[in-house]
């Protein structure tokens, strides 16, 4: 991946602490952009402005709309693919909601389309937060070697947060190999899924299938995502039959609150969305255990912005109650302490990746360990941090912060993405029974 300004890589096999560093990093690129619903402002009352720009497009001669609509095409088929889709779906959109139902010609709805779209450059900010899972397809992936998923929350425009994916490998020999992303990013087609309640936040996107996975965009859509979906922690569950599917809980962010959210999805095509209920939705930082326990479903949540919280439900969809199962202990958790991922599932228990909120806001990497059959049950936990910020890794958009939202676990060894200082992603891996021996 390209660079990172003023950031010096690590050399293959550098130590941190007791992590193994990797000269890896994925980094913004603002020349990605998606199509992406727009809405002129207006005043209170309305004014029927958005039907006077439809109306505009609709008196335009022959020749002027030819014109217009050839040059809007133009300018954006260089960086997307199907732009007529695109354009009429964003026009049936409208059509009758923002403005007046009307019958206009192909050429004319996609012009009025394009009136109420914008291009949005969803990483121009940043990529942070990563999560990674094994990918689906193993096919002609080398003996030992591990083909995965890595989601990314980008921030664009605005301080909005989108979800994104790249793909790689990641060696017998232990280093990564990503995929180059590609140029051109997609916009799904969107739907209410049918639960029978109005608005309620439940929505089904849809991708081509002949794509790219690094073309798939997930931007906010309904009210409560507004200004942002954040921190996917993905998984792939496994269901008591053997059944498996991806799922992960992000945050929803109106701009006013936040709640939990499920992502599901089977291959990545076909995405659902809908809202998280219960007292330990209504917080940042649930994971998702990647199996049910005891017969029931199961996660870690930071519902009193403190703890590390064990909860159980018999339902995806509700989450409450629950019992404290770690607390800050040591100075560089004083402050908060959560979960950077699923827990992963070991011989020894429930290995939990952890970040701990310390002096100055610093965010520091540790780690903990829960009984298998009872995951409320602390076992150990590490004394010092795996990863605190240094060096370098100390500066950017949000300064002092190492975070990560899932690791990727191959025989005994721990493949861990992070973000650094909210800016960018980097890789590193550290040894299972090398970490257990710093616990206590």
């Amino acid at each position: 991946m390209a660079p990172v300004p003023g950031y010096e890589s690590a050399p293959a096999g550098a130590k941190r602490e007791t992590m193994t560093q990797l000269p890896v990093h994925v980094v913004p690129d603002p020349r990605r952009v998606v199509i992406r619903p727009f809405e002129p402002s207006e005043i209170d009352p309305p004014s029927g402005r958005a039907d006077r720009v439809a109306g505009r497009v609709l008196g335009l001669d022959r020749d002027a709309l030819a014109l217009e609509l050839a040059q809007v095409v133009s300018d954006l088929a260089a960086r997307h693919p199907d732009v007529d889709r695109v354009l009429l779906e964003r026009f049936d959109a409208v059509n009758g909601s923002i403005i007046a139902r009307c019958t206009p010609s192909v050429d004319q709805a996609r012009l009025i389309g394009a009136y109420f779209s914008e291009e949005y450059s969803f990483e121009a900010g940043a990529v942070l937060n990563p999560s990674i899972v094994v990918h689906p397809d193993q096919i002609h992936v080398a003996a030992g070697a591990l083909r995965f998923i890595l989601s990314l929350r980008c921030i664009g425009e605005g301080g909005v947060s989108s979800v994104t994916f790249r793909t790689g490998i990641w060696t017998a020999e232990g280093a990564i190999a990503l995929d180059a992303p590609s140029p051109l990013a997609l916009s799904p087609r969107i739907a209410s899924l049918p639960t029978g309640e109005p608005d309620d936040g439940h929505i089904r996107l849809t991708f081509d299938r002949d794509r790219d996975l690094s073309e798939v965009v997930i931007f906010p859509i309904t009210a409560e995502q507004r200004h942002g979906i954040e921190d996917l922690r993905l998984i792939r569950f496994v269901e008591d039959d053997g059944q498996a599917s991806y799922r992960g809980t992000y945050v929803a962010f109106s701009g006013i609150g936040i709640r939990q959210e499920l992502l599901r999805t089977d291959d990545f095509t076909t995405f659902d969305l809908s809202p998280l209920t219960g007292d330990a939705a209504d917080n940042k930082g649930m994971a998702l255990f990647p199996r049910k326990v005891n017969g029931r479903y199961a996660a870690l949540a930071r519902k009193d912005h403190e703890n590390l919280w064990f909860v159980q439900s018999d339902t995806m969809d509700h989450w409450g109650g629950g019992q404290i199962a770690i607390a800050p202990r040591w100075p560089w958790e004083f402050v908060q302490l959560g979960n950077c991922g699923a827990p992963i599932e070991i011989a020894e228990g429930w290995l939990v990746i952890t970040h701990g909120v310390g002096a100055v806001r610093n965010y520091c990497l540790g780690a903990c360990l829960l009984d298998k059959e009872d995951p409320g049950k602390l076992l150990a936990r590490t004394t010092a941090p795996l990863l605190r910020p240094a060096g370098a890794e100390r500066d950017g958009y949000v300064p002092n912060v190492i975070y990560s939202c899932g690791s990727l676990l191959r025989d005994r060894t721990l493949l861990m993405p992070y973000a650094v200082a909210d800016s960018f992603t980097a890789f590193a891996t550290v040894n299972v029974d090398e970490l257990l021996k710093t616990m206590a």
